[in-house]
């Protein structure tokens, strides 16, 4: 490197030119990594690493599951079916929430609290996707850096990518594997509220909404919905000045819940107060949680459950591939259909019985 110190103007002055740098990459590892082929895992791999709790083939069966390839998804659905001997046996904890809410904090303070009791716990999060770049920033892992060190814990985000249907069945999937691994809890965060509540609804053995202080009076409690899912609904940030209106928040929402119907589980939900920033009310909520399980495995709500959700997925993965078969083979007659439509020659629900008599038709005569 040239240096314009050492040129006869700046005589006098004197800048020794250094040492040439080294390639910051040793070429002949460079050139040996070239050769080196990641191994492709056979289902046998995948099933005895995850029997292991080993946390890479697991995050690797996960990242299968999600993948869109034909190929991926066949051996996906071999690798479920034979963990599924080894899966059923965790509580299932939906987590859901106003934007804000605290969840990502709550869950970090509940989960080390989990751990700290001996338990293994797996954090599926449904991270929203944009809109327009239709990427997502999976920031969960940074959020719980704490609980993301934690060896008795894994957090595995996953984009919703536009399709929370399709987003929520492959957690379901993910849920099953982490299963297998050993994980004995599995708290499933949502995107916010909105659509994604009734899928992971759908999945979980307990529905927890946290709520804030200031978010709604007992009008608002009162609107059908998320309210009417969730199993119990905690007033998180109830801590410093915001104690006492945590503490109107909390009656004015269980005066609310009384004037619902009673809830099909035959426990009443409670609506409890914690701080997830001071780990305050932390405890209290697992108490709650596991005196739910205790009295729905008694009066046998809890394994019907499970099977409603079971014959559920059955008919939304039906209702997905249906869905998926026919915009794959239909393509072409689409874009036809589409300028029509455009055009005002066809009207749109005339389009759309004629492109799906055509699809029947040919799927029928691909049957015989």
């Amino acid at each position: 490197m040239e240096h314009p110190e050492n040129e006869a103007c700046y005589e006098g002055l004197a800048v020794n030119k250094g040492i040439e740098q080294p390639d910051p990459v040793n070429p002949a590892i460079a050139e040996r990594l070239k050769h080196l082929k990641k191994k492709v895992l056979s289902v046998d791999d995948y099933l005895s690493g995850i029997q292991k709790g080993d946390i890479n083939i697991l995050s690797q069966a996960i990242t299968l599951v999600e993948s869109a390839r034909v190929d991926h998804q066949a051996m996906a659905q071999d690798v479920i079916n034979r963990c599924l001997p080894n899966t059923g046996k965790s509580v299932r904890i939906g987590i859901t929430g106003v934007p804000g809410a605290g969840k990502s904090t709550f869950i970090e303070a509940f989960g080390k609290f989990l751990t700290n009791e001996g338990h293994k716990i797996a954090v599926l999060a449904i991270d929203p996707s944009s809109e327009r770049s239709k990427g997502s920033i999976l920031g969960d892992k940074t959020r719980m850096e704490e609980l993301a060190c934690d060896p008795r814990a894994y957090i595995r985000p996953s984009p919703s990518a536009g399709s929370l249907g399709g987003v929520a069945r492959k957690t379901r999937e993910a849920m099953l594997l982490c299963e297998a691994a050993g994980f004995d809890i599995i708290l499933i965060e949502t995107v916010g509220v909105g659509q994604s509540e009734t899928a992971v609804h759908s999945m979980v053995d307990f529905f927890l909404l946290v709520q804030i202080a200031g978010a709604g009076d007992e009008l608002q409690g009162i609107k059908r919905g998320i309210m009417e899912m969730a199993d119990s609904i905690i007033i998180n940030k109830a801590d410093g000045n915001n104690i006492t209106r945590a503490e109107l928040a909390k009656v004015q929402l269980q005066n609310a819940l009384h004037l619902f119907p009673p809830h099909e589980s035959g426990v009443e939900p409670k609506v409890m107060t914690c701080s997830a920033y001071e780990k305050t009310g932390i405890k209290e909520i697992w108490e709650n949680i596991l005196q739910y399980c205790s009295a729905t495995q008694q009066n046998k709500y809890f394994d019907t459950r499970r099977s409603e959700q079971a014959k559920y997925w059955m008919y939304e993965t039906i209702d997905e591939q249906l869905r998926n078969r026919f915009y794959q083979s239909q393509k072409e007659q689409i874009k036809q259909a589409e300028e029509k439509v455009l055009s005002n020659e066809e009207s749109s629900f005339a389009a759309a019985f004629r492109l799906l008599d055509n699809y029947f038709k040919n799927d029928t005569k691909e049957l015989k």
